[in-house]
């Protein structure tokens, strides 16, 4: 393994999360309504899952869902009625106001680390990426390095979501567009858990 391929993979990496997916919509929502703690938290908790995800892919776990496609379909429907579940309480509080400090960090985490356990094409795109990537054959040190190399990526840039849309300006912004913004977010959402439940 080279530099080059670290270099490849976070590429192909922030194009990832920067795609307007349930874990970068869920990021930008905690970050403006609750602010900059719990931002960071459920990016902690969204960048651990997705790094375990990366893991599980260098250590075989997609080969899994292949040989028992029931282990995926579960996943993926549980993923689904999740993502169902996040759009129906965001679409329901778009005229709620909001009060301070709405979500303990500790629920934000947690709500992060669900976000992506429940993403079981995570580990599929993982697994894509990292055979075009990466040479095959690579030693387990090495396969750590890629491990800790995607958790530090998705940690610094959801750091640095969190940062920046829990400034004042960006709040006072979002405030002012909260119920349309609440339920594009929540029509995304929704569209895609159904694109997940109803994709075979």
């Amino acid at each position: 393994m080279e530099l080059t391929h670290i270099i490849a993979f976070n590429i192909a990496l922030l194009a990832a999360i920067a795609s307007p997916g349930p874990a970068f919509l869920v990021a930008v929502k905690t970050a403006v309504s609750s602010g900059r703690r719990a931002g960071i938290a459920v990016g902690m908790g969204l960048g651990l899952m997705a790094a375990l995800w990366t893991g599980a892919a260098l250590f075989g776990l997609e080969i899994v869902f292949v040989a028992f496609p029931w282990a995926y379909t579960a996943v993926k429907t549980i993923g689904a009625l999740y993502l169902l579940y996040i759009a129906f309480g965001m679409w329901r509080g778009a005229r709620d106001p909001l009060t301070a400090d709405v979500k303990p960090a500790r629920h934000a985490f947690r709500q992060g680390i669900l976000i992506n356990l429940m993403n079981p094409k995570s580990v599929l795109f993982a697994a894509a990426v990292l055979v075009v990537i990466f040479p095959p054959n690579m030693t387990f040190s090495e396969n750590l390095l890629v491990l800790a190399n995607h958790l530090v990526v998705e940690w610094i840039v959801y750091s640095a979501i969190a940062i920046g849309m829990s400034t004042e300006a960006v709040s006072r912004r979002y405030l002012r567009g909260k119920l349309w913004l609440d339920r594009i977010a929540a029509s995304v959402l929704g569209a895609l858990g159904l694109r997940l439940l109803m994709d075979r």
